[in-house]
């Protein structure tokens, strides 16, 4: 089967973000079972990324796609999607923007509902709707107005075999200092301010530690303002992007993983820290507890808790065995996440 996907999405880990992730590594999936993927990548950039993305969409028109099925990436493809015939159109909503928009503030908050008025169009006009949570599933219901009967519920993948080769070619160093590690794009729904206030926290309590931030994003200013207020020193290092080995490293020396994010449509970042055996320190909100399975892949805690969260990595911390224990079933929850098993229910959803 050929299959072609639509991304106005930078085509980067880093631009990208989880979106390009995952839909990279459902192409290869999808590669890997004998199925021709082709994606159809943002080329033209103004860096205004709501234009980028009407232009994107205005060159579809005018130039359709031509496969057995099409697949749109959140709101691409909803200006093509017009046209009365037309292949098979499924639309993937990695993050739906209706509900990522009611956490940001000013310009970035009016554009996203620009880009949310898209994406619901394209919703409503595909023939499936695929979401990586039951969470997402009822996002799209209540919000977009799309019917039960069009949505299918397909996790993002997460290439095992890549993670663990990396994981494996990181040399046995133990640092000093317990680290905790958390990758984000820095939007105000991932909540990092929570966790800058935890290491405040931690330190008071048990001294030594680090908490280490991979990622950059609106935030970013903000938040070094906020560690500079809290006196946080070393205590927090922010590493700003880096490689994808340069990750592993981060992963594999990490004691756990803590994000305290309260939007998450998926949360890719969780299965990757699960992969290293990690255990995940999280909230009971939006996917996550649908991915961090309480108390057997690690501990949640509620939303906006700095206390909570402080309590719940010095447990980590503090009890090696519990921290080894939900680590170890981490590993193993993700191995549904793998390429191939993801690939698979892709292709049931797809409508034929």
């Amino acid at each position: 089967m050929r299959l072609a996907f639509l991304s106005s999405t930078p085509p980067s880990a880093t631009e990208g973000s989880g979106t390009f992730v995952s839909l990279d590594g459902l192409a290869r999936g999808l590669g890997r079972l004998g199925h021709e993927v082709t994606l159809r990548a943002l080329r033209v950039r103004t860096r205004f990324h709501t234009l980028d993305r009407w232009l994107y969409n205005a060159g579809l028109a005018l130039a359709p796609p031509s496969a057995d099925v099409v697949g749109g990436v959140d709101l691409d493809g909803f200006l093509w999607a017009r046209r009365g015939r037309r292949p098979p159109f499924v639309v993937a909503l990695k993050g739906v923007i209706g509900d990522e928009l009611r956490n940001e503030r000013g310009w970035v908050r009016a554009l996203l509902s620009v880009q949310a008025r898209w994406e619901r169009l394209n919703a409503l006009r595909a023939d499936r709707v695929i979401v990586p949570s039951r969470y997402s599933a009822g996002v799209v219901r209540n919000l977009y107005g799309v019917p039960p009967a069009r949505i299918a519920v397909v996790p993002d993948p997460i290439d095992l075999a890549e993670w663990r080769r990396r994981f494996a070619a990181v040399p046995p160093v133990h640092p000093e200092r317990p680290r905790v590690l958390s990758v984000a794009r820095m939007y105000p729904r991932k909540r990092l301010e929570d966790l800058l206030q935890a290491a405040r926290i931690l330190r008071e309590r048990i001294g030594e530690v680090q908490i280490r931030i991979v990622g950059e994003g609106p935030e970013s200013g903000r938040l070094r303002g906020l560690h500079a207020r809290l006196g946080l020193g070393d205590t927090v290092a922010f590493l700003g992007e880096v490689s994808r080995g340069t990750l592993a490293v981060e992963y594999a020396r990490a004691r756990c993983f803590c994000l305290p994010t309260v939007q998450e449509g998926f949360g890719l970042v969780f299965a990757e820290a699960m992969a290293a055996g990690l255990p995940v320190v999280a909230c009971r909100a939006a996917a996550v507890p649908e991915i961090v399975v309480d108390r057997r892949t690690g501990l949640l805690v509620s939303p906006h808790s700095p206390g909570e969260l402080a309590m719940a990595v010095e447990t980590l911390l503090v009890n090696e065995s519990l921290a080894r224990e939900l680590g170890e079933a981490g590993r193993r929850w993700v191995e549904e996440f793998d390429l191939e098993p993801v690939a698979r229910r892709f292709l049931e959803a797809v409508p034929l």
